[in-house]
Parts: C-alpha cells; sequence; structure tokens
C-alpha cells in the first residue's frame, strides 16, 4: 500500500455473515482500507466504535432491534465515523448524494461502486470537512426518507433549544426519488392519499399524509390555509378578499390559492 493513501480504519455492520464477509473481501482489494471489525447488529456496532473508533462504517440499515438509522442517533458527537449506508431494499434509494454525506449503496454492491464510494471518503478524510457532525448526518438522513414526525423525532436531537428541519424533501416516484429543496416549493395542496408539491413549474406527487409533510417543512415559513393546501408564505405577493369573507392569496409566479376563514388568524401575523 502506497504510504501517500490514507488508510480508513473501517468497521462493516450487516447482520448477514455472507454479505460482511463478501464487504470484506473486496475491501481488502481497496486500496486505503483498512477493515478493523465486524459487527452482527447496532449494539454490538456501538460497543465496536465506542472500542475502536473507526474513521468509516459501511451500515446497513434494516437489522433486527437496532436499525442503521438508529445506530446513528445513538452515537456521542465526538466518535461520529463516517457513514456509507448499505441496504437490500430500495425504499430509500436515491441516485446520488450531495456532498454532506459519504455515500448510499444498494445490493448486490457494483465493485466499481464501492471502489468510487471509498474513494470519496478518503476525498472527504483528507480535506478535513466537518464530516463527524451529528446534526448534518441526521439531516441528511431525514431529507432521504422523508420519514414521519414521530421518526424524525426519534432521529433527530435538539440544536440550541430549538427544532431543526431538513433543506430539501425526499419525493419517491417509482425507482427513483428526488430530492426537493423546501426553498424551491411553492405550494403544496392534497390529491386523496397523496401530496402534490409545486416547485419551480413541476408537480411532484408524494404518498403522504398532510400531517407527516406539514412536520418536515419550517412552520415559519410553510403554513396551512386551507384544510388541504400548505402555503410557502416567501412566496406570496398579496393577499386578495372576497365577499364571503374568503381569501386568495397570489404568488409570485401567478398562481392563487385558497385561503379559509377558519385559518386566516393563523397566518395573518406572517404578511
Amino acid at each position: 500500500m502506497s504510504d501517500s493513501v490514507a488508510v480508513l480504519k473501517t468497521l462493516i455492520v450487516d447482520d448477514e455473515k455472507l454479505a460482511r464477509r463478501g464487504l470484506r473481501i473486496r475491501l481488502e482489494d481497496i486500496e486505503g482500507v483498512e477493515v478493523i471489525g465486524e459487527c452482527a447488529n447496532g449494539h454490538e456496532a456501538l460497543a465496536a466504535i465506542a472500542e475502536h473508533t473507526p474513521d468509516l462504517i459501511f451500515l446497513d440499515i434494516q437489522m433486527p432491534g437496532m436499525s442503521g438509522f438508529d445506530v446513528v442517533e445513538n452515537l456521542q458527537q465526538d466518535n461520529m465515523p463516517m457513514i456509507i449506508f448499505v441496504t437490500a431494499f430500495d425504499e430509500y434509494a436515491v441516485e446520488a448524494f450531495e456532498v454532506r454525506a459519504v455515500d448510499y449503496m444498494l445490493k448486490p454492491i457494483d465493485s466499481d461502486r464501492l471502489e468510487a464510494a471509498v474513494q470519496r471518503a478518503l476525498s472527504r478524510s483528507e480535506q478535513a470537512e466537518s464530516v463527524t457532525d451529528k446534526q448534518r448526518l441526521l439531516d441528511l438522513v431525514i431529507s432521504i426518507t422523508g420519514k414521519s414526525e414521530t421518526s424524525v423525532a426519534q432521529l433527530m436531537k435538539e440544536q440550541d433549544g430549538s427544532k431543526s428541519y431538513p433543506d430539501r424533501i425526499a419525493i419517491k416516484d417509482g425507482g427513483e426519488t428526488t430530492l426537493v429543496p423546501t426553498v424551491d416549493i411553492e405550494w403544496v395542496d392534497a390529491a386523496g392519499d397523496y401530496m402534490c408539491v409545486h416547485a419551480k413549474g413541476l408537480t411532484h406527487i408524494m404518498r403522504v399524509t398532510m400531517k407527516d409533510l406539514e412536520s418536515q417543512l419550517d412552520p415559519t415559513i410553510f403554513q396551512r390555509v386551507h384544510r388541504s393546501t400548505i402555503v410557502n408564505l416567501d412566496r406570496v405577493e398579496r393577499v386578495c378578499s372576497h365577499m364571503n369573507g374568503e381569501f386568495h392569496l397570489i404568488l409570485t409566479n401567478g398562481s392563487t390559492i385558497k385561503m379559509s376563514r377558519s385559518y386566516k388568524e393563523k397566518v395573518k401575523h406572517f404578511f
């Protein structure tokens, strides 16, 4: 191994023995990685992390008892390693990450994909970026999974006494997941069991309840103005009143949103 290449102390966490063995064998052929241990569950992983302080973890998401997300939640900030999520299921899958995460891979793992993930981790380590910050990782997990309010509460720690909100919403369509920046969302309306998220002239269909989606959006920016409508208040250009006591919100893109009388008091202080 070349002296010029940093070596990442690496831990493999997966409840399947064959999966751990296969990943270890393939990692042995990649420069810059030293596998220091394997764990079969989340509890073993927490103990190993505390003992060995690895630089990198290949972390399975769906494990019995304690999921990969639960492992992240229980890590202390001062020993948070870089994480590469690995899963056999595609319900959380995304095709690409932004640089805040190391990586996310679906089983079976492609060899070139694995090497690229390791190189990304090496680059991150060499650049000494702040990837050990727990809240940034948890924000990323929330953005990727679009988890419910209850799950988010379990994953997210409070910072400075106030709740943080993801800067992207994950919207799955078939085998693809689109990460929509919340700042681009103009309004959301319900259509049966689905939410229609309107952003930058596009409409994204999301299977989620209004309550769960609302819990992911900063209430200082997004407010319910109707039983089935959430609006980005930063996109409201003017308010028009009607004789029946209702209001219409005119957005910067020209869209008109109906606001129910029952929501008038809730949002008027934002205008």
